[in-house]
């Protein structure tokens, strides 16, 4: 299976809700303009057990001693493990559910992937693959983290597409059967948190569930499509954590030899498996603004490219180009795309490319349109992408544009609390 059991490492302390408090940190790709988040965050955790001290913070990646950080945590591992900080649970999934800072609940299961299943590259037909492209240039810094580390602290979520909420959410009114092994407070007003070790006759049935999502015959039904291997699980979060664990794995066959590799526990990475449908997940736009270009040429490039129209009530792929003396609609009626967007930023790279600009993506219209009242740039402002359309799209387009959407604000991002062996 490509999503499985694994033994899941909590701290000895885990029912203690203030040591919890200062254990648990936010992904490390979060706040990486902020440094004041981070600075409070060693304020918290100082003198305390913390996953701080096991991961790296990827706002400090371009400072000077950034190799000595990466030392120093590989080092507080062996430390950690050498104190007999941890308990092992064996052969565990872990039940989560998280409250956000709204009060709304995100459910999930911790458990591993297994990295033979998965592939990053652009066309993979793998069951496990990636949603959007992977930047192979942000690897390296994450595997010098991970190719000496003992343990393992991923912040990567898996989405599964279950539209009747029967596999995940199925298990919420079911927690008085299971065991609890944490539930605290998040550090940073970023809500609260808790973990059931689900029994074994739960885990038995969610395998069984899982098991039908790859059910080859159902999946092309289901997405009108003749694949011959099916998508079960898409990248929600983390992506280059996945593709860093991935590259360790394969890296470790060219050492020891494939066999040998595939017997070891670098084969999996941990991760948290959550509904596409659950009802935290929100889809939100993330738009362009194209600095120092004109408007009119991209509409050009765009109009050599497709048939476009301008006028309202036209089906077709539509967005609104914004400038300064207007806001116009603009439908794309023979895209071969499935996505707007992946239409759109298609031909803004060709664009930027040949015309010279640069593009950056932002959140919310009202941005937007305020960089545009310089008449030297223009904007792009896309709808939110239907969150059931993900799926069909990656199957049929492959890996989604970077910046398609944005999935909840850096608070409510996955926490570090549960860690693995991968050595």
């Amino acid at each position: 299976m490509a999503f499985r059991r694994c033994d899941i490492l909590l701290p000895k302390f885990s029912d203690n809700s203030k040591k919890m408090k200062q254990w648990s940190v936010v992904a490390c790709d979060q706040y990486t303009s902020e440094p004041d988040y981070w600075q409070e965050v060693e304020k918290v955790t100082e003198g305390a057990y913390s996953t701080l001290r096991l991961t790296v913070p990827e706002i400090y990646l371009n400072d000077a001693d950034i190799d000595e950080r990466i030392r120093k945590t590989n080092e507080t591992m062996d430390i950690y493990m050498a104190e007999d900080v941890f308990t092992e649970h064996k052969d565990a999934y872990i039940f989560v559910e998280r409250t956000l800072r709204n009060g709304v609940k995100r459910l999930g299961i911790v458990g591993c992937v297994d990295l033979e299943e998965y592939d990053y590259s652009a066309g993979s037909k793998t069951k496990v693959r990636a949603t959007e492209g992977t930047v192979v240039s942000r690897i390296p810094p994450r595997l010098k983290v991970r190719k000496d580390a003992p343990i393992e602290l991923p912040h990567i979520m898996l989405l599964i597409d279950d539209a009747d909420c029967d596999i995940v959410e199925s298990l919420e009114n079911r927690t008085a059967e299971f065991e609890k092994v944490y539930d605290f407070e998040l550090m940073q007003n970023s809500g609260k948190i808790a973990g059931y070790k689900l029994s074994k006759a739960a885990a038995d049935e969610l395998d069984e569930k899982l098991a039908k999502l790859a059910d080859l015959p159902l999946f092309n039904e289901k997405y009108g499509v003749s694949e011959e291997s099916p998508l079960v699980y898409a990248m929600g979060d983390g992506n280059h954590s996945l593709a860093t664990a991935k590259t360790n794995y394969e890296n470790l066959k060219k050492e020891i030899g494939e066999e040998a590799a595939k017997n070891s526990p670098a084969r999996y990475a941990l991760c948290e498996l959550v509904n596409l449908h659950d009802k935290s997940l929100v889809f939100e736009a993330i738009h362009r603004v194209i600095f120092d270009a004109k408007a009119d040429d991209f509409l050009a490039l765009l109009e050599k490219n497709y048939s476009v129209s301008y006028e309202d009530g036209i089906k077709g792929q539509s967005f609104l180009l914004v400038t300064k003396s207007e806001t116009k609609k603009v439908t794309i009626t023979d895209s071969k795309e499935y996505l707007t967007v992946a239409t759109v930023q298609k031909m803004l790279d060709e664009f930027v490319k040949t015309n010279g600009g640069e593009i950056d993506y932002i959140h919310g219209e009202d941005v937007v349109k305020n960089l545009c009242e310089n008449e030297s740039n223009f904007g792009i402002i896309l709808d939110a992408m239907d969150k059931a359309d993900l799926y069909k799209s990656v199957i049929l387009d492959g890996a989604l544009p970077r910046k398609t959407f944005s999935m909840g604000d850096a608070c409510d991002k996955r926490f570090y609390t549960e860690a693995r062996k991968i050595k």
